[in-house]
Parts: C-alpha cells; structure tokens; sequence
C-alpha cells in the first residue's frame, strides 16, 4: 500500500489547494466578464462541466505533453518518440517530422514479442497472406489458451477491455453479488456496473475484510427482500497494473470456498509475465487452476497481439457463446492477430523449435524486473509492487513533479509513462515502468542513472536515510 510522507502529504494538498483556489477565482473573473467569448451553443448548458472539466482545463492540459506521446517504432527494448511542440500553452500539440530514440520503460512488452521475432513474425505475415485480414481463424488459439492456462475451455474477444466489461454482465445480474478489490480496474468496475447485480467492495488485497464482508452480505441477505443471493462472485486481478502487487489469490481462495463464492481472476497483467512456465499468478504461488471458476487474460501484454479471452467449465464456455453480446455481435480478431498468439505461446512452451527461448525470455524478465525494483529501492524511491513483478510503480504525488519528473526523462532519453487523475487516486499521482525481457543490462543501468539524476533534481527519493544505511552496509560488506 502507499505510504504517504507527512510532509509530502502537505506539499501535495497545498499544491493542489492551490491550483484549486487559483482556477476557480480565474473561472470566477472569466464567467463575470464573459472573457473570452463562449463558444458553446446560447441558452444551452455546457456539456462539460463539474470537478473533472476543472481537472483537465487547469492541469492536464498544462502537461498533456507528457501523457499520449505518439512513437513511429514498434514498441521495443528502445522507441522513436515523436517530437512535438505547442503554440498555445500546451492546448495544442504540433507533431514534427523528429523523432528520439529513448529506452523504453512504458510498453506492456513483458516478453518482448510486440517487435519483430523470428519466429512468429514470419508465420503472422504468412497468415495475413493466406487468410487475408478479416476472416475468423480463431479456433484452434481458444483450444492453445485454455491448455496454456490449465483450464477445459476458453472463448477469445477482440479487445480486453471489452472481455471484463461484456462477460460480467452475463454472468451476473439482478439478485447476484459482486464483490470485488477496491483497485481493480475500470473495465470490472464497468462490467459491474452494466451487471444490474449488487456491488460491495473490499480492502484491497485483504483476505480477512474480504471474509467480513461475505459474512455481513450473506447474513443480510438482498436489499429489501433479505432472499439469500442467486449467486455471489468474488473478482481479483493477479497483478494490480497501477501497483505492481501481486494477489493473495491463496488466501483469497480459500475465503470463497469457505463461504462458496464463485472467483473470478483478471490476468491480464500476469499471464504469460510470470510463473516458472509462465502461467501466471496461479503457478507462481502454487494454486491449482481449478479452484479458479473463470479465469481472464488479454493478448496486449505478454503476447504482444490484442484482444481478451476466458477459460474456465466447458459448460459456462458454452453458455457464454450463446450469450455473450460481444461474442455474438462483435467482430472477431484477424487472422495475423490470431497467428501472434499461438507463435507466442508456442515459443513459451518451446513448442516451435525445440529451443528454450520461451524459458530464457521468462528467466530474463524476472531477473530484470527483480534487478530494478531493487535498484530502485536503494536508490530512496518509494516503488510499490512486489518481487517478481515487471510493473513498478514509482509514487510522484505533487502535481509540479509529473511534467517536471516526465520531460527531464525524456530530454535524457528514457521514456516513461507517468500516471494521475482519474487513473489513479488525485493525490497519487506515480510514473510506471513496465519492465521487459527485451531489455539488456545496459538499457537497465542507464535507466537507472537517469532516474536517480532526474529524481534528485525533481525530489522524489522520500527514503534518503534508508538508501543512507543501504549504501553503507554496501560498502562493509
């Protein structure tokens, strides 16, 4: 969890304070003089409007530089960021024709197979020529998944995002439970909402409120009537992408069992990142599939394609075919996205030559993750995540810090993805780095020189005293 310093704490509400104060007086004066002119339609309220609007004029748009910066490579170990500049402060982005070669510590390139591979490049290109790019081709990638992740069946989707937010609302409904992480991400919160079921929430990553808030809603039963509930799900993801934590999915099981509670595990940062086969959080800390009712995961990260799929019964595979929206009605992925996946699964598994690729890619990201993290840490970073995990977290907090923090990594060549309001909670603004088996241990050792330059001037280490005794016990030893 975040631990915020006391005077962190302080600057950072005193700055947003500030901003707040500021805007709303220059808002004030703007509204009384009508300066500049509306340009919205007379008599018609503004469409825009509330804390957000407010949020996005007078911050975001001031630094929306250093968020959405388009590149012109793919993303690899090392990426072309295009160069851009404003006339207007920063209202406007100008693309130029320049582009800079940073190390990349923002793509969700876990195992480096969104660039050019040898072997599954040539076989996507050779299914885009004999497939052409439209047909649906996906058959034997939903048999290839559900044996990859341990479970009898899967069905695939075209987009991740739309895997959680169109699967929830079939299987859940009026008269069910949703209980799910206080961190999880938008898309099952949406996928919730769309539901119709009743929503409670539990700490993040705690077993033991997860288990009070079971035994409350059971006893209680649905709101008026007091029925016992059709159905009750429990939903957790296996690496938390804004905190790099990975589950208690052990603990958590055993909770759900225990109150029989259907589980339901977003993977869409875990599978294929880590795990000994690279399975995920259920084989990193020992938990048999089967105790999992629906597994989720997208293609987006490890995989390098796009799209989502679901593993789990074959009896609820089948339901879900005849039921889901977004499996019915949507187009399906292309056939070069198709062909990716299975190239890259089969060379996880040392299933396409017979080489241990797969094996070293795997060994490679957790030694380069666990490598920085640590690194970091000594450095007087706050990072949040665990070991193991190739999402690292570095906390920002004051608002002048992320555009500052942004471009002085950037003019140093090093692209990193800084994160704020309302992907993250307002005062916990943080830049993350996504760690990937592309990188070398050059890339990682420059990196590193760079942020802690960069850190010193913008002030982010909030542990000098501990990279202190870190630095001393170095040396004794």
């Amino acid at each position: 969890m975040v631990r915020l310093p006391y005077l962190t704490a302080l600057t950072t509400l005193f700055s947003y304070g500030l901003l707040f104060a500021f805007g709303q007086i220059r808002d004030f004066f703007r509204k009384i003089l009508d300066w500049p002119k509306s340009k919205g339609l007379k008599g018609y309220a503004p469409i825009c409007l509330g804390l957000e609007d407010f949020y996005t004029r007078r911050l975001y748009l001031r630094i929306q530089d250093c968020f959405g910066r388009p590149i012109a490579s793919s993303p690899d170990s090392r990426i072309d960021v295009v160069e851009r500049f404003s006339t207007d402060s920063n209202k406007t982005l100008q693309r130029t024709i320049k582009t800079t070669s940073c190390i990349n510590l923002g793509s969700y390139n876990y195992l480096g197979f969104a660039a050019a591979d040898e072997y599954c490049t040539p076989l996507v290109i050779e299914s885009l020529k004999k497939y052409s790019p439209s047909i649906a081709v996906f058959g034997w990638m939903a048999e290839l998944v559900a044996r990859f992740v341990g479970k009898p069946a899967a069905i695939t989707f075209g987009m991740g995002y739309v895997t959680n937010s169109a699967i929830i609302p079939v299987l859940m409904g009026k008269g069910g439970l949703i209980i799910s992480d206080t961190l999880n991400h938008n898309s099952i919160v949406n996928g919730a909402r769309a539901s119709g079921a009743t929503i409670r929430v539990f700490q993040h990553n705690s077993p033991s409120h997860l288990e009070e808030v079971l035994r409350e809603q059971i006893a209680e039963g649905q709101p008026r009537t007091h029925r016992p509930w059709k159905k009750i799900i429990v939903v957790v993801e296996g690496i938390y992408s804004m905190e790099g934590e990975l589950c208690n999915l052990p603990e958590i099981i055993a909770v759900c069992k225990k109150y029989k509670a259907y589980t339901y595990l977003d993977e869409a940062h875990s599978i294929g990142a880590i795990g000994k086969t690279g399975r995920g959080v259920c084989e990193l800390l020992g938990v048999d599939t089967a105790d999992v009712d629906i597994m989720m995961g997208t293609f987006t990260k490890s995989f390098g394609s796009c799209g989502g799929y679901i593993a789990a019964s074959k009896k609820i595979i089948q339901y879900l075919k005849y039921t889901c929206p977004a499996h019915i009605y949507a187009t399906a992925m292309s056939p070069p996205a198709v062909q990716q996946v299975i190239s890259s699964i089969k060379v996880i598994l040392g299933e396409d030559d017979g080489s241990n690729r797969g094996a070293q890619k795997l060994t490679r990201i957790r030694e380069n993750g666990n490598f920085f993290r640590s690194e970091l840490k000594k450095m007087g970073f706050e990072v949040l995540g665990d070991n193991d995990s190739p999402v690292m977290p570095i906390m920002l907090y004051n608002p002048a810090k992320i555009p500052a923090f942004s471009r002085e990594c950037l003019r140093q060549n090093v692209a990193i993805v800084t994160v704020a309001f309302p992907a993250t909670p307002l005062l916990l603004a943080r830049a993350r780095i996504c760690i990937s088996a592309s990188h070398t241990r050059e890339d990682l050792i420059k990196s590193l020189e760079v942020i802690s330059t960069v850190g010193d001037l913008v002030g982010i280490k909030y542990f000098p005293i501990e990279n202190e005794k870190a630095q001393a016990l170095k040396k004794m030893d």
